[in-house]
């Protein structure tokens, strides 16, 4: 059906059912929306200082000045702001209606900066230049027929290297422009394949340092020549399954910066002699992920994060000596986004917890002083009575050791508690204890705990622990989910009658598989842009992801891994859920297609099932704009009172 058609038969229905409208919400002309209740229109405001927070994250620093572009949200969506003080005003930058992604100063003058920009979702990133004198923002590239992205400047700032997908939609090649003239931009590095980005620019102009991409668990170092346009692999000298991320080049241009498993499960950084292919490794004692490593411009100091089981810390070093010293003083929570200023003494960062929704820290490496830059609302959430998140562990069907950690709600709700288990997507991404936003609501307002699982294939355990749900053992990390509902049954105060899963993206998958595999023993799920069968998802995801996800999932076109696909595929599973489904979806996702969604919506349909399904028509993988995510959640809490708590 039509949306309008939606539109008029949802407007007729509520008038024949209750006789004025007005006592809920309008159907959002952007969305197609089948099966979803009317949302009392009292509701915005019962639950709106859940809706109002707001955060900062850093995103440069000026060469010069001491200021700031972070992104943060005044109205619908994130946007560049400046700051020059400590709790400054944040002076907004540019105002449109779609989110900024990314900025990068000119970083000699800063009289302008690059920044980042899709349409709806798409991730069609286009580059714009944009001129402080003037406020002004000038298009650099095609305008929406490709994705474009990682610029890195040359060290007189006068030139920029870019990736983009231009040349045919798949491959990810390398462009040259003088921003200031766009029209010089061309070609100058044709490669094959989506994972390939630009690290650094050496300071002879002619030399550019390459990161290629395969999967989380193997990347190469390469370099090419623009006077003789040779691009040679550096390391590993042969494909194999380790990761060689390349950093920067060092000052004197004879070694190279760079992250490295080869000889440890996480991943350590390492300067790399390119003559003597010598290895000096700079930090060994992490026992856990370190996320980032973030040199000094003069290479004398590094910042680097590193995480221990979602405990976040945050150390500098000294290279000359390879000692390090956590910063003190910072509370707890979850660091990242690190930017050193060309001082080479102050680290910019952004910082959240439970209980933050995200700011801006400055700490000064002189003085060892941590000075908070931004001070975000909370629009009105008052958090005090809720724990702090707790990390749970549980033995999975093969003994396996999985981890998550456990959001419980206040202590005034007795009894034993309904639980919602949020799994994250990637496959390779981690759940933190970080700040949960609106799900705050349901633990502080309906009495219902929140786990978020970090099951088989999650990042921030190792590279063996990452390796764990690759092809065909892919339902493994399903069977992670099974033992988590084992573990709720044996825990006093949570109700194993009472469980919602969730997810988005590769969390959408596990929540539909687990919807399936596990339908006796939940009240209801809640998949957001999820896949619903690998085989076609494969098939539809944008052309510059394909090969990069089938290293993960396996590939469709693979007699034997196209049969594994429709054994294991919700679609084909669709008859066992009989227990209520909310699908919510982007019309313009590159990621997960959203005819992923509607074929599960259909298939659940015929079979009789109770599915309800929201399309945003202006969104991607994901809702960006506070309009949509406030409806979404609205639709939620509707959903969860009719389906979990009644």
């Amino acid at each position: 059906m039509k949306k309008s058609a939606l539109f008029i038969a949802g407007v007729v229905g509520f008038m024949m059912s209750y006789g004025q409208t007005e006592k809920y919400i309008p159907l959002p002309e952007n969305m197609i929306l089948q099966g979803v209740s009317s949302i009392d229109a009292h509701l915005p405001d019962t639950v709106r200082s859940y809706t109002e927070f707001r955060s900062a994250s850093l995103v440069a620093w000026h060469p010069i000045k001491r200021n700031m572009l972070i992104t943060t949200r005044f109205g619908n969506t994130n946007q560049l702001h400046e700051v020059g003080i400590a709790k400054g005003m944040r002076k907004q930058l540019t105002f449109f209606e779609e989110p900024v992604r990314s900025a990068y100063y000119q970083p000699v003058q800063g009289d302008y900066f690059i920044y980042s920009r899709d349409m709806g979702g798409n991730e069609f990133a286009q580059l714009f230049r944009y001129d402080m004198n003037t406020g002004k923002s000038t298009l650099l590239t095609d305008g929406g027929k490709s994705q474009n992205g990682g610029v890195v400047f040359n060290k007189a700032g006068s030139q920029i290297l870019y990736t983009s997908t231009r040349r045919n939609g798949t491959d990810r090649d390398v462009y040259i422009m003088n921003p200031m003239q766009p029209s010089s931009n061309k070609l100058l590095i044709e490669l094959e394949g989506g994972g390939w980005n630009v690290v650094d620019w050496k300071a002879d102009n002619n030399h550019v340092l390459l990161s290629k991409y395969v999967s989380a668990n193997e990347s190469s170092v390469w370099e090419f020549s623009i006077s003789t346009k040779k691009l040679s692999r550096i390391i590993p000298l042969k494909d194999e399954r380790v990761i060689y991320t390349p950093l920067a080049y060092t000052k004197d241009s004879n070694a190279i910066f760079l992250m490295t498993d080869a000889k440890s499960e996480f991943a350590q950084p390492v300067r790399f002699n390119r003559n003597s292919g010598k290895m000096d490794f700079l930090v060994t004692d992490n026992k856990g992920q370190i996320t980032q490593y973030k040199l000094t411009e003069n290479q004398q100091y590094a910042a680097y994060v590193v995480n221990e089981s979602g405990v976040f810390n945050l150390y500098i070093q000294y290279l000359a000596t390879k000692q390090s010293e956590p910063i003190a003083g910072l509370p707890s929570g979850i660091v990242g986004g690190l930017h050193w200023r060309k001082d080479n003494q102050t680290l910019g960062f952004s910082y959240s917890s439970s209980q933050a929704a995200g700011d801006v820290m400055v700490f000064d490496r002189v003085k060892k002083k941590v000075v908070r830059w931004t001070e975000s609302e909370l629009g009105g959430m008052n958090l005090s009575a809720l724990p702090i998140p707790k990390l749970i562990s549980w033995k999975s069907f093969d003994g396996l050791s999985i981890s998550g950690f456990l959001y419980k709600a206040p202590a005034r709700f007795i009894g034993k508690r309904p639980v919602i288990i949020n799994i994250h997507g990637g496959p390779e991404g981690q759940s933190v204890p970080g700040f949960i936003a609106r799900s705050n609501y349901y633990l502080n307002e309906m009495g219902i705990c929140i786990i978020y699982p970090n099951v088989r294939g999650s990042s921030g355990f190792g590279k063996t622990f990452l390796d764990l749900d690759n092809g065909i053992k892919r339902e493994n990390s399903v069977k992670d989910i099974g033992a988590l509902l084992d573990w709720i049954e044996k825990q006093p105060d949570l109700d194993a009658n009472r469980i919602m899963i969730t997810g988005g993206s590769y969390g959408g998958y596990m929540t539909l598989a687990s919807a399936f595999h596990y339908n006796d023993r939940i009240k209801c799920a809640l998949d957001v842009v999820g896949i619903s069968h690998f085989t076609t998802f494969l098939k539809n995801t944008e052309s510059y992801r394909q090969d990069l996800r089938r290293v993960e999932y396996g590939d469709e076109r693979d007699e034997e891994m196209a049969k594994f696909f429709d054994e294991i595929a919700p679609l084909n599973n669709a008859h066992k859920i009989t227990k209520p489904m909310f699908i919510v979806q982007g019309k313009n996702d590159p990621r997960v297609p959203y005819t992923e969604a509607e074929q599960m919506v259909q298939k659940i349909k015929a079979n009789g099932g109770v599915v309800w399904y929201m399309m945003a028509n202006d969104e991607g993988h994901g809702f960006a704009k506070k309009n949509n995510q406030d409806y979404q959640f609205y639709a939620t809490i509707a959903f969860i009172r009719e389906y979990l708590l009644k």
